[in-house]
């Protein structure tokens, strides 16, 4: 693994493999939870009138969370209004049971319901009704996870939420864009030179991102819903590392039109650049902590690849990581007590994490060239790439390390992944 504070120039040079467009990802659930709610979602009834991937993907959505185990259901559909036989469904070792219904609308859409139930409360404990077209069928089972899921856990789900990722195939490279459980993946931009660094503006309607289209790394911002983007930031030399102030009106990037790699500011806009960083060192791969009160950021200034933190209203520098020799790609999680970043252990190249408060470190996964660490949007899991068999894939990890997944393209080589916000916060 090269070091990150070089990957602009490295990334000039990667190779390419064979290409599949519209590609999507598969999902492989390597571990799980170990304490997991028995949940059972049974056939909703009507819903063969499209087919069945309602409920299925209300299954999956819930399984790959790693917060619950799936309780056998096969008794046939079951609407929202058939009161449960809750003796019978506690027999089966269900904690809770989701049932529902899908009718035909004179308009030619449909409409889903479904309810809730505490199985050994026995009663409802939510539902929801929907309105969608066939089309929609798989966002409608999306935001039905996520209801479940809130209800159950106290959380947000996170399965409405999209990812981007960059697929690498012959000559070719795609930012693409996907539901986070990799299914209905698009392409936002197709190009033959390497696209790097996506970052989601904080309401998901854009995204930032370096691409070399220019021979060289150029940041643009390109919005989602029309396509169209312009340069932020395309100054003599290296232009890196966009990311995205909380108000969206911002981005801190990587220039170094005056020298070494240094931390700028600059507007949405590409107006008003403004220099945050002077040292000596290297500065690169910048966030914004979620309060925007600071700057994290990797440095060589101390003698190895480290993370520190400034303030963005003035004051010192604060080193962060202290362990080994090699700590990189700062992320802070979404409610700002957490750090996950790259850490060298033992010679492999791991996502770790540390808590903010207490300064410990836990290091999160088994697998040994992991980098672009990034949060789901309610900081239950973390998003990144590793390789395997010599070939990027993406992969998953909970907090706690306990929940791992690993998400694949087939004879394609996955790269930079961001995990986008939570739509309609």
């Amino acid at each position: 693994m090269k070091p990150l504070i070089s990957r602009l120039a490295a990334a000039a040079l990667l190779a390419t493999a064979a290409m599949l467009a519209q590609a999507q990802l598969s999902i492989e659930i390597t571990g799980a939870g170990a304490s997991r709610l028995p949940i059972a979602i049974t056939d909703f009834s009507g819903e063969r009138v499209i087919s069945l991937a309602l409920t299925s993907v209300i299954r999956a959505d819930l399984e790959r969370s790693g917060r619950f185990n799936l309780v056998n259901a096969a008794s046939g559909p079951m609407d929202e209004n058939t009161p449960p036989n809750f003796p019978d469904w506690k027999n089966r070792g269900a904690d809770a049971l989701a049932a529902g219904s899908l009718v035909s609308l004179p308009d030619g859409r449909y409409e889903t319901r479904f309810r809730l139930y505490d199985i050994q409360k026995q009663t409802a404990i939510g539902g929801l009704a929907l309105a969608h077209t066939s089309n929609q069928l798989r966002a409608t089972a999306h935001r039905i996870a996520d209801t479940i899921y809130e209800k159950l856990t106290g959380e947000r789900g996170i399965f409405s939420t999209r990812i981007a990722y960059v697929v690498k195939s012959a000559g070719r490279y795609e930012l693409q864009i996907s539901d986070a459980d990799g299914n209905n993946a698009q392409p936002a931009l197709a190009s033959r030179e390497p696209i790097i660094s996506p970052a989601w503006s904080p309401d998901g309607s854009k995204l930032a991102y370096v691409s070399f289209e220019q021979k060289k790394p150029v940041i643009y911002v390109h919005d989602l819903a029309t396509g169209k983007r312009h340069v932020v930031a395309n100054f003599k030399g290296s232009n890196s590392a966009p990311a995205w102030s909380p108000d969206g009106r911002k981005l801190a990037v990587v220039l170094t039109k005056d020298g070494n790699s240094q931390l700028y500011l600059v507007n949405a806009d590409g107006s008003g650049i403004t220099r945050l960083s002077s040292s000596t060192g290297i500065d690169t791969e910048p966030q914004f902590s979620p309060d925007g009160e600071f700057i994290y950021f990797t440095s060589d200034r101390g003698g190895s690849p480290q993370i520190y933190r400034q303030p963005l209203a003035g004051g010192a520098t604060q080193r962060i990581t202290f362990d080994g020799s090699y700590n990189v790609t700062p992320r802070p999680s979404p409610d700002g007590k957490t750090l996950a970043f790259v850490t060298r252990d033992g010679g492999r190249f791991r996502v770790a994490v540390m808590d903010l408060a207490t300064r410990q470190v836990q290091v999160l996964t088994d697998t040994a060239k992991d980098e672009s660490p990034s949060f789901a949007p309610n900081g239950r899991m973390i998003l990144f790439a590793t390789e395997v068999g010599g070939r990027g894939v993406l992969a998953a990890v909970s907090v706690d390390g306990r929940v791992k997944q690993r998400l694949s393209v087939q004879a394609a080589d996955v790269r930079e992944p961001a995990w986008g916000p939570f739509l309609n916060k």
